[in-house]
């Protein structure tokens, strides 16, 4: 006879039973997690494309006589570092990602130019961050465009740098707050010296390098900027310079002399002006006129363009309104040409867009050369260089493309030396600005060890190895001079691949290379002059003389080799698009601004950030941003 079971307590089941029960409760509470996830997430989507329906049309309505407002704020880049998710929150937060992709600006003045809606351009450069002048020009060309149209560009801001200014000065009038004003003052290129400070820590640094002038690593043995870096910097800044002072007096049919005196006496005529700089601008000829916004509101207003919304301000459409209103250039099934866009420091392996990877960006070029839609590429460069294997990864990809019959064209941005270089030498032809920096064909290599900072907390290396240079490359260790004629040996062949390189895809001797090698930079004009550039032009002349050498005739379509979006990334680039977001923030819809700020988190790539210890790392690197 069985015992029953004490008072309160329930018969327990064996224990493949209660096993079983667990696992269905569990099954069904991911169910029903899943399912409701499921439900609200296509419910926000309903709602969003519902919104997005509706701000689109609105937004995309362009009424005629309207005025494309360009505001651009951030950095000009030829390809946006951050992801389409990012973007998207970054904007739906109001705290944008200040990134404005240059191909962006230009297809919209350019398409502006041939729409009989938008009557005129006003431009607002007070937001550019400073950057890159090439960027600028290429800019600049579109507004000339626009203008030879027939179409006027009114150009204000309330205060503007140097950088902004060569911009505005396209503008058929430039006008400036009476409280703003107008500050040029010319180019510089300080840097950092470390050696006093790496000295006080204990870490010696050893460099290997070839090239008289390559001195992009001097900040780790010296305290001082060399005399030869000096001499080779105001070489380079001083031809950038002589073109932004040509280019202003050009644009403000103003005698060049006349503007580098103003610029050089500004401190004396600003006090005869009683340090007012917009009237000073004014009396300079540099700007036309002093206007409030509010007094720009009126006269466009009396220029007879409509008012806005309500009867306030004037009838206008933004960038991204209108970008997102345009059609693709790249004709569905068209032969193309195809552009790699190269933009960043150079990397080994896989990199996110707007930094070059060996291995991600060669892929890009090798993506495009298998499509058979491809019939030229223009590889698009602006960088300063970086690891030396990983751009030889991507110039043998432009190699192959040239031996598989796809001419290649490459366009220099900003600035396309050292690296940048490396990876551009084997294209058919070369294009720049006159103000591309370009050139710095040199090599170097740094090695650092700690044996003395270890010293300073009482901590000694000793041991033994098995061959002479065994242990060679461990940082607790001085470094041995034999270990140094080993690197020194590396550093002198990697010279010599470039310049022989450099030499062959010329068409010129080594000597003829080296002589203009040696570390040293020079603008696109000065490359020009010394057979290191073809053509001076900007990326619209490149997709051209692509185009000719594949006999595409007119008919043709321009495509971007990018890396390829998984659909939530494509959803989220077209949410990106303004017409969405400007409708979910006229709902009030707002992410917190601190969820933009997560991608700023982490530290900006920096050329050594990818060192690894214990190895010899290998660069061609340009440090060569004027500011």
């Amino acid at each position: 006879m069985s015992t029953p079971p004490p008072l309160g307590r329930s018969r327990q089941p064996n224990g493949f039973l209660a096993f079983l029960r667990v696992l269905g409760r569990g099954l069904n509470l991911v169910r029903l997690i899943i399912l409701n996830v499921v439900f609200f997430a296509f419910l926000g989507l309903f709602a969003l494309v519902l919104v997005a329906i509706g701000a689109a049309k609105h937004i995309n309505d362009i009424q005629d006589s309207s005025v494309l407002v360009l505001r651009p704020e951030g950095r000009l880049v030829e390809q946006y570092s951050v992801s389409p998710l990012q973007r998207a929150a970054s904007k739906l937060s109001g705290d944008e990602a200040k990134e404005v992709q240059v191909r962006d600006l230009v297809n919209a003045i350019d398409a502006a130019a041939k729409d009989s809606r938008i009557t005129r351009i006003l431009l607002d450069p007070s937001h550019l961050q400073s950057g890159g002048f090439a960027a600028l020009t290429e800019v600049g060309a579109a507004l000339d465009r626009f203008r030879a149209a027939g179409k006027p560009v009114i150009a204000w801001g309330p205060q503007l740098d140097q950088y902004q200014y060569v911009l505005a000065a396209h503008a058929d009038r430039v006008l400036l707050d009476p409280q703003g004003g107008l500050f040029i003052t010319g180019l510089s290129n300080y840097r950092l010296f470390y050696k006093d400070l790496l000295d006080k820590l204990g870490v010696n640094v050893y460099l290997f390098r070839v090239g008289q002038f390559k001195s992009a690593a001097e900040p780790f043995i010296l305290d001082h900027a060399s005399p030869e870096a000096k001499q080779a910097d105001s070489y380079w800044m001083g031809g950038l310079w002589d073109e932004y002072v040509n280019d202003v007096a050009k644009l403000r049919k103003l005698d060049p002399a006349t503007v580098r005196a103003d610029i050089n006496d500004l401190p004396d005529r600003l006090a005869t002006a009683q340090g007012d700089l917009a009237k000073l601008a004014v009396d300079e000829h540099l700007v036309d006129g002093l206007a409030t916004r509010e007094e720009l509101i009126d006269m466009l207003r009396k220029q007879g363009v409509p008012a806005g919304k309500d009867g306030h301000g004037i009838r206008g459409v933004a960038l991204d309104g209108y970008a997102a209103a345009m059609p693709s250039r790249d004709k569905a099934g068209a032969d193309a040409v195809t552009v790699v866009v190269a933009e960043g420091d150079i990397t080994g392996g896989k990199q996110q867009p707007g930094s070059i990877g060996g291995e991600s960006t060669a892929a890009l070029i090798r993506a495009a050369r298998e499509n058979k839609r491809t019939k030229a590429l223009v590889l698009r460069v602006n960088s300063p260089g970086g690891e030396v294997y990983a751009a030889e990864e991507i110039r043998r990809e432009v190699e192959l493309t040239r031996k598989a019959g796809i001419p290649v064209i490459v366009s220099m941005g900003d600035v396309a030396a050292s690296g940048g270089y490396w990876i551009s030498m084997n294209a058919n032809e070369i294009y720049a600005e006159p103000n591309t920096i370009t050139g710095s064909i040199g090599i170097f290599g740094m090695f650092f060890t700690v044996p003395d900072a270890l010293s300073k907390l009482g901590i000694t290396s000793d041991g033994v190895g098995t061959a002479p240079l065994a242990g060679a490359f461990n940082i607790t260790r001085p470094l041995d001079p034999k270990v140094g004629t080993v690197i020194q040996s590396i550093i002198n062949k990697g010279y010599r691949d470039f310049v022989g390189g450099v030499a062959k895809a010329r068409g010129k001797d080594y000597a003829a290379i080296d002589a203009i090698a040696q570390g040293r930079v020079w603008t696109g004009s000065q490359a020009q002059q010394r057979g290191l550039v073809d053509q001076l032009g900007g990326l619209d002349a490149a997709i051209q003389k692509a185009a000719d050498l594949a006999k595409l005739g007119k008919d043709y379509a321009v495509r971007y080799q990018e890396q390829p979006m998984g659909a939530f990334e494509r959803f989220m680039l077209s949410f990106n698009q303004s017409a969405m977001v400007a409708g979910l923030q006229a709902y009030g819809v707002r992410l917190p601004s601190w969820v933009a700020q997560l991608p700023m988190l982490a530290p900006e790539l920096q050329m050594l950030r990818t060192a690894q210890a214990g190895h010899l790392n290998v660069y061609s690197y340009c440090f060569c941003s004027a500011r």
